[in-house]
């Protein structure tokens, strides 16, 4: 069959579909364009707070800072006022006032560190009893420690009768002591008996060997109002293993923070 030549001739177009999420679209251009957009954000913001003066920066910091809410009210009685006083929660001053006293507490108790360290410098012999002593300071206050030493024991066997050294350090301790007004906590603690006895000697021991640390330190000049309390633990809470080791028979003294005693 002839083919005409006024006959145009027959175009099949295939047009090929690309599914929707075919290469993730465009989306990611998006969230690229998004995350340059807040790094530039980022990096104009820090040359800004790089070239602006400390004052206007710590006032841009204090901005941020947390606050404190303080609620206030008026002296009255039981009409629109209540009865409240203008002050009756914590304030931002009473913070800063209560932050102060507690650097200055410390300060004052180091101080008595301070005044130790000169005093075994120019003495020997008290440097010699001082290897009975670990001085640190706790949450609780300024805790010195003595204990015995193998060989070298605070007190007689098994008995709350002091030897010469521990008398000497409590009268340097007691002396030291007067310079601050830091009230005195005495805790006592004894090592295990080898042996299990029905009733455990070392609670009546540690009581009556932190009684005659209190009578030490009160015979040196130390006032009985500054005795805050007095306790004996027994062997319950040893410093070394094993328990039965001579280091925990010791007497500790705790200078409490002033904001410790009052609690």
């Amino acid at each position: 069959m002839q083919r005409s030549d006024n006959v145009r001739p027959l175009v099949v177009k295939r047009k090929r579909v690309v599914a929707e999420n075919g290469h993730h679209g465009g989306a990611w251009k998006v969230a690229y364009a998004d995350f340059v957009t807040a790094m530039m954000a980022f990096f104009l913001m820090l040359w800004l707070l790089g070239s602006v003066e400390d004052d206007k920066r710590k006032g841009v910091a204090d901005y941020f800072s947390d606050t404190f809410a303080i609620r206030s009210g008026s002296a009255g009685s039981d009409d629109v006022f209540g009865g409240h006083s203008l002050s009756d929660v914590d304030s931002v001053t009473d913070k800063i006032a209560t932050r102060e006293r507690h650097l200055a507490d410390r300060e004052a108790l180091q101080q008595i560190v301070d005044r130790l360290e000169a005093l075994v410098t120019q003495d020997m012999t008290l440097g010699e009893a001082f290897e009975h002593v670990a001085i640190r300071m706790t949450d609780e206050g300024l805790l010195i420690e003595i204990f015995d030493l193998e060989g070298r024991p605070l007190f007689d066997a098994q008995s709350d009768a002091p030897r010469p050294v521990l008398q000497h350090l409590a009268a340097v301790l007691a002396d030291s002591f007067r310079i601050v007004a830091n009230p005195v906590a005495i805790t006592a603690h004894a090592r295990s008996f080898p042996a299990v006895f029905l009733e455990n000697p070392v609670w009546g021991m540690t009581v009556a060997r932190a009684e005659v640390m209190k009578t030490l330190l009160e015979e040196s000049g130390l006032p009985e109002p500054r005795m805050h309390r007095i306790t004996g633990n027994a062997d319950r809470v040893p410093a070394v293993s094993p328990s039965t080791a001579a280091r925990n028979n010791r007497i500790e003294l705790t200078l409490l923070l002033l904001e410790q005693s009052e609690s």
